[in-house]
């Protein structure tokens, strides 16, 4: 073979695999728990291709969250988060992600039930662990946010906050809207400096 036809195996993979995923969110989004024949006929390919690229389900699962989460963190990117006062910067994050994320209710659900191990749930979380950080200590610079407790468990404190306002959501006990106010005012007072005693 020749180093173009290898090439041009591999874009055909990527292409390949890239509409693979793409027709398992939309069939999963719609019906979770939809056949991989389903997902491989949206996709216009074989059963056998889908298995080739994503062995199990689990792992088409699996990959279809890192593809999701991929997708939300670009969203992050572009949502300016090195400029502006760095609570502005912290909830342009969280409504990027809440846009990404928020257009696939139905698989999330399905997708939060995936077991995994620890390190891999630390790995997935890692890139918007990492953006969040960012936020957090710039915020601890200026003054902004509270400097006397560690970045990470900032960090931390604001994935599981975010967290359980999806799940009040998913559950039925709070609007997106009421879920998206009560995080940014748990946000406000967990991570703002208290100015009448502020050590720089």
């Amino acid at each position: 073979m020749t180093r173009s036809q290898a090439r041009k195996r591999r874009a055909d993979a990527q292409r390949s695999r890239a509409s693979i995923l793409d027709a398992a969110i939309e069939v999963l989004n719609t019906e979770p728990d939809a056949s991989v024949e389903a997902v491989a006929a949206t996709a216009g390919v074989t059963r056998q291709t889908v298995y080739a690229h994503f062995p199990s389900r689990e792992q088409l699962l699996a990959a279809v969250l890192d593809y999701l989460t991929d997708e939300a963190v670009a969203a992050m990117d572009a949502a300016d988060l090195d400029t502006g006062p760095a609570m502005d910067a912290l909830l342009r994050l969280l409504e990027a992600g809440n846009r990404t994320f928020g257009r696939y209710p139905v698989l999330l659900q399905k997708l939060s039930s995936l077991a995994v191990s620890p390190h891999t749930n630390h790995q997935r979380h890692a890139p918007v662990a990492d953006r969040l950080k960012r936020i957090i200590q710039r915020g601890q610079k200026t003054g902004e946010f509270d400097n006397q407790l560690s970045p990470d468990w900032l960090v931390a404190v604001t994935i599981k906050l975010g967290h359980t306002a999806s799940e009040e959501v998913d559950a039925g006990r709070m609007s997106g809207n009421e879920a998206s106010e009560a995080l940014h005012t748990s946000l406000l007072r967990v991570l703002r400096a208290d100015t009448t005693n502020h050590t720089p």
